[in-house]
């Protein structure tokens, strides 16, 4: 959420970096209704210190003998202008409130400017896309073929869009958390989490999820509690509604869990295979920072997802994603694409993004510094460890050869108990 005080200070900087995320976006209203509220409570601080006068001679009054019935009455009425004046002022707060719930966060300074997703900018590569000397086929077909993935029962069972995994390749997705957890913990340093994948809306609005994309969450009926769409949502709220001190300052947290989405606004995108289902597993990382640590350890979060591309030899790419097609709730972000020969071209595998305070704000997370004992809130950073279902069909269309058969990479193989599946 933006800092209402920085919006008063700065509303043409505010508007200026929201409209090179959107046009259409603007602070006006809010900055309207929080001049209304501030002028209600104005005028009730004014009959506050009326009403203070006032009772003070009522005692006054009351010592010298004298009849207050007259003041008395008066102070009553005033009482009951300050209660109307604050009902006005509940309802300006909560006016304001939902507005700046449903305000994106402003684009960093260094965020490229764009108006699409085709102004993004390649910051770096890893890897030549793969070619073969024979005809590469799509992951779905090869999923089928080998028996690891029932498309048709999965379906069956759910609806569109779930999965059920079998044998092998059940083997390989818990394989790939295991690594990806096991990496993230041991070479980076993370703290293992595994967290409630049911969260309340408290939890689900402190990191942006709500009230602006309600149509793409699974809600529990008659009970405050969604499934979540992302490790993300009950990581980053441990600490909502805490105040931590400086020196447990930066915080590396990891979480594999099964993330659950609607996706309301994708008809017609990727209906086939495993690039965008209603239910997957994830590994996620998520970092709590001191504003001055924030922009460093975005780009460290960033090479730890890169870095197990890397470790199972895919080739991929880093993008830095411009201001009208970065995430809701961040003010800056790098996608990491896996090339997936089936597309010819790369897809999100990570998205690794910096929110600022944005987050905080919402989820009311804080610190205090160390040397001066002031309390401001803390900066909120969040990251793909990868997307498991995305790897595996990364893996099967990377890594298939002439026979028909896939070979694991190297470093599964001890996850795996088997080097290819046949």
């Amino acid at each position: 959420m933006l800092d209402i005080k920085l919006i008063r200070e700065n509303p043409e900087k505010i508007n200026e970096l929201l409209k090179r995320r959107n046009p259409e976006l603007s602070i006006d209203e809010v900055l309207q209704i929080d001049t209304q509220r501030r002028a209600v409570q104005t005028e009730a601080d004014e009959l506050r210190s009326k009403r203070k006068n006032e009772s003070q001679k009522i005692g006054e009054l009351k010592k010298q003998g004298q009849n207050t019935d007259e003041i008395q009455e008066e102070v009553r009425k005033i009482g009951d202008e300050i209660k109307i004046l604050e009902e006005k002022e509940a309802e300006f707060d909560e006016k304001q409130r939902t507005l700046l719930l449903n305000i994106p966060n402003t684009p960093d300074e260094t965020t490229p400017i764009g108006t699409s997703e085709n102004d993004n900018k390649i910051v770096c590569g890893c890897g030549e896309p793969t070619e073969a000397d024979f005809e590469l086929k799509p992951h779905w077909d090869i999923a089928e073929e080998k028996g690891i993935v029932d498309f048709e029962r999965g379906v069956k069972l759910s609806q569109s869009r779930f999965i059920l995994y079998r044998g092998k390749g059940a083997v390989l997705e818990r394989a790939i958390i295991n690594f990806f957890l096991d990496v993230h913990t041991k070479e980076h340093g993370y703290e293992e989490i595994l967290p409630p994948v049911l969260v309340n809306s408290a939890a689900m609005t402190g990191t942006g999820q709500l009230p602006k994309f309600a149509e793409d969450m699974y809600k529990c009926e008659n009970e405050d509690l969604y499934l979540i769409p992302t490790a993300e949502v009950p990581v980053t709220n441990i600490y909502q509604g805490e105040i931590l001190n400086e020196e447990d300052l930066p915080k590396y947290m990891t979480a594999y869990t099964p993330c659950f989405r609607r996706e309301a606004g994708s008809a017609g995108k990727d209906t086939r295979g495993l690039i965008r289902v209603h239910q997957f597993n994830k590994v996620e990382l998520v970092k709590l920072t001191t504003p001055e640590q924030s922009h460093e350890e975005h780009l460290k979060l960033t090479k730890d997802a890169e870095r197990v591309l890397e470790l199972l030899e895919l080739p991929h790419r880093r993008v830095e994603l411009c201001t009208a097609d970065i995430g809701f709730s961040a003010q800056k972000c790098f996608d990491l694409e896996v090339y997936m020969p089936s597309y010819n071209g790369y897809k999100e595998i990570s998205s690794c993004s910096n929110f600022g305070d944005y987050q905080a704000r919402r989820a009311n997370i804080r610190y205090r510094e160390k040397s001066s004992g002031k309390v401001q809130f803390i900066h909120t950073l969040n990251g793909s460890g990868l997307a498991v279902g995305r790897t595996l069909a990364a893996i099967l269309e990377n890594f298939q050869q002439s026979d028909g058969t896939i070979k694991i990479p190297r470093v599964l193989h001890q996850y795996t108990g088997f080097d290819v599946i046949e």
